[in-house]
């Protein structure tokens, strides 16, 4: 409540009458997959068996990596850090989306609405500069082999571990911040199923061009960034696989980094499909940004479990260990 004496006596009248017409948003309603009405229960069932295998996939290979002293490497120290985001980020999302995909309420409170845009730029900037620093660690590895122990030590790999994790709540926090400082007044109507910057923004009852030129480029140019280091991390090590003479060396060196390799594409490759759009739409962009949050977690899993030896080996000791048989 603001009280009149605040204002000076001229504007008092003008200000009450401002107040008096204005109603702060206390909830948003999430409208869900553009042009999918009518599909609720296929992608309900859909969504839930991939949110099911995602939790479960990167949830063995965290401990198959804790579980054995083989894995205790900085590859597979950053791989377990990647599964576990891998949990959390289509966590942001999936709960809420099934919700409604199962017909129940499709608001979100104000606050949930806030939580939910600051977790996934949280856990998408943090997964993004994870991929950088998991590509460094493949530099190190095949460039400079014989100093792979000493320059990825434990305290660098804590260090690492701790920016990325503080760069990517900086981030989340500017672009959380540029955009619930706006008032929400009027509709409450988010066209999408969760609640992100390019549909939020345009709710606001106040000039938002700044918030979204700000945010656009924040979220643009550190994408760019990221991808720049591991498209010169990986020049790096192409050319280093080019120079061994035998072709099992080359074939070893390049099987360390094709699980990576592939994961990578899974999460840019969504993106660029996005920004090489001549015009946008939202049905696409709704697929591509589900490939990204919800598919793409679930995909790292298989991907590192079927690509990679040592993890395979692990997973299968962690399963014959539950009383459970895996074919090799």
């Amino acid at each position: 409540c603001i009280h009149p004496l605040f204002f000076p006596f001229s504007s008092r009248a003008d200000s009450l009458m401002k107040i008096e017409n204005y109603s702060v948003v206390t909830e948003f309603i999430l409208l869900g997959i553009p042009h999918t009405e009518g599909m609720e229960t296929v992608l309900f069932v859909i969504f839930l068996l991939i949110y099911i295998f995602t939790l479960v996939g990167n949830f063995l290979i965290l401990v198959a990596i804790i579980s054995s002293s083989r894995l205790h490497t900085p590859m597979y120290f950053f791989l377990g850090l990647l599964s576990t985001f891998d949990i959390f980020f289509p966590s942001v999302s999936s709960p809420k989306l099934l919700v409604f995909l199962s017909g129940n309420s499709r608001a979100i409170s104000y606050r949930g609405c806030a939580s939910q845009l600051f977790f996934y730029h949280f856990l998408g900037c943090t997964e993004g500069i994870l991929y950088s620093v998991m590509s460094y660690d493949r530099f190190v590895a095949i460039c400079h082999p014989l100093r792979y122990s000493v320059i990825m030590n434990p305290r660098l790999c804590v260090i690492l571990a701790t920016c990325t994790t503080l760069i990517g709540c900086i981030h989340a926090t500017i672009l959380t911040s540029l955009t619930f400082q706006l008032p929400y007044c009027g509709p409450n109507e988010v066209h999408y199923y969760l609640c992100d910057i390019p549909v939020v923004l345009p709710l606001a009852c106040a000039d938002s061009s700044l918030a979204q030129r700000v945010g656009f480029t924040n979220v643009g140019l550190l994408a760019l960034t990221l991808l720049f280091t591991i498209l010169v991390s990986y020049t790096r090590i192409g050319i280093a696989i080019l120079r061994i003479r035998s072709a099992e060396g080359r074939s070893k060196a390049f099987s360390t980094c094709s699980a990576h390799l592939a994961a990578i594409m899974c999460a840019y490759g969504p993106v660029m499909i996005i920004y090489f759009q001549s015009t946008p739409n939202p049905l696409l962009g709704a697929v591509v940004q589900i490939l990204n949050n919800i598919v793409s977690p679930m995909l790292n899993s298989l991907i590192y479990s079927l690509r990679n030896k040592e993890v395979k080996r692990a997973l299968k000791r962690v399963l014959c260990g539950a009383g459970l048989t895996v074919e090799a």
